[in-house]
């Protein structure tokens, strides 16, 4: 009587067991597809293409094309790109949208070319790496970083250099940037394995201070200020490492996120406290950096070698960057998997492959319908437009 009723319990127990597995496969279910139903809450559509003159499928693309970065000014009206070919070209936004508002051509591509579609350009006297608008500036001066180690900044208004800074023994400059919080400091990482730091009132740049953050002068490939206004900066090396300092003691990091595997290539601020790195491991990460924890990767794209853009939409949490399979990626923060991928032309001008996207840049503004401009390896700049389905 023991045995059968030890059988019966057993059996009991296994019964229940198997409810509750059913129970939990079906909860996972739900979640996995609303997961999927909130993946696909966005429409992405290509609306301009802007490329060279007589650009064809058949042309090969000059190297000198390539772009490097692309920088929305504050008021999300005008764009500046920047790259091999020592310029900086200035577009007004709403000029990319010829068809703009036009129902019976709303699926249709505006294709451009740089020479009619940029208001104008300035020459630079080497390749950049990277541009970025002066906050205190009201979108007149915008400072760049260069592969001859030099940062400078521009007069838009007079199209002319007004301020030079060279202390980086000639290293490239990977990146540059504005402090929010204190508008008159300015900072470059570069090869050299330093970050400095300026002020930007003094016509000769005078030095605030040099942070030397990656192990064994690791180069510095991004520097980032809070753009809520905190006194942090945001400082990415080649030793895998986001080092993070307060501006106003920079002798030791307030923070340091660990957890990728190869060269860190972009850091950018979500909020006060969460930030996203990109990295030639492949992936993205989410970090909290008051704990110092990694949230979240993302994978999807190919990265493993070059620096393929990274850029977050804050009002809508999605990330983009570029891949080197000539791909446009966007990401949900939520979710490790992109959430829509556009692919370019995937062999090339020449016939084969080799193109890349190499920059990428969201338009801040609105919540349910958002722009991603795309840069490339071949010269051209692709607008996308995405909207949130009802």
């Amino acid at each position: 009587m023991k045995n059968l009723s030890t059988k019966f319990h057993r059996h009991s127990h296994h019964h229940t067991q198997e409810s509750e597995n059913h129970e939990k496969e079906a909860i996972e279910e739900e979640q996995e597809q609303q997961e999927e139903k909130a993946r696909c809450e966005w429409d992405f559509s290509l609306t301009t293409i802007v490329s060279s003159g007589n650009n064809n499928i058949s042309s090969t693309p000059a190297i000198s094309d390539a772009l490097g970065v692309i920088e929305f000014d504050q008021t999300n009206s005008i764009i500046a790109t920047g790259g091999i070919a020592r310029k900086i070209r200035i577009y007004n936004f709403k000029s990319l949208f010829a068809h703009e508002n036009t129902s019976q051509n709303a699926h249709e591509i505006t294709c451009l070319d740089h020479a009619r579609a940029c208001d104008y350009y300035i020459c630079t006297p080497a390749k950049l790496s990277s541009i970025r608008w002066k906050p205190s500036s009201d979108g007149r001066v915008l400072g760049s970083g260069d592969y001859d180690g030099v940062v400078m900044e521009y007069c838009l208004e007079r199209r002319i250099p007004i301020f030079e800074r060279d202390e980086h023994g000639g290293r490239r400059v990977w990146s540059v940037d504005y402090s929010h919080w204190d508008p008159v400091l300015g900072a470059s990482g570069s090869d050299d394995g330093t970050m400095q730091m300026w002020d930007t009132r003094c016509e000769s740049g005078e030095g605030v201070a040099t942070v030397q953050p990656g192990v064994g002068r690791s180069a510095v490939c991004c520097v980032e200020f809070n753009p809520f206004g905190g006194p942090i900066v945001a400082v990415g090396c080649a030793d895998r490492r986001v080092y993070g300092y307060d501006i106003r003691m920079t002798g030791d990091p307030v923070f340091v996120l660990d957890g990728h595997r190869k060269t860190v290539t972009y850091i950018k601020f979500l909020d006060n406290v969460t930030l996203v790195s990109a990295s030639i491991d492949g992936c993205l990460k989410l970090w909290d950096s008051d704990n110092s924890n990694v949230i979240r990767s993302y994978k999807g794209h190919v990265n493993s070698r070059s620096f393929i853009g990274l850029s977050v939409w804050r009002n809508g949490g999605l990330l983009g960057c570029g891949s080197e399979n000539n791909k446009v990626f966007v990401y949900d923060r939520r979710w490790g998997e992109p959430i829509w991928v556009h692919e370019s032309n995937p062999v090339g001008r020449d016939g084969c492959g080799g193109g890349f996207v190499s920059s990428v840049c969201w338009r801040q503004v609105e919540e349910d319908q958002c722009t991603l401009v795309a840069g490339g390896s071949d010269g051209d700049l692709q607008v996308f437009q995405g909207r949130r389905k009802s």
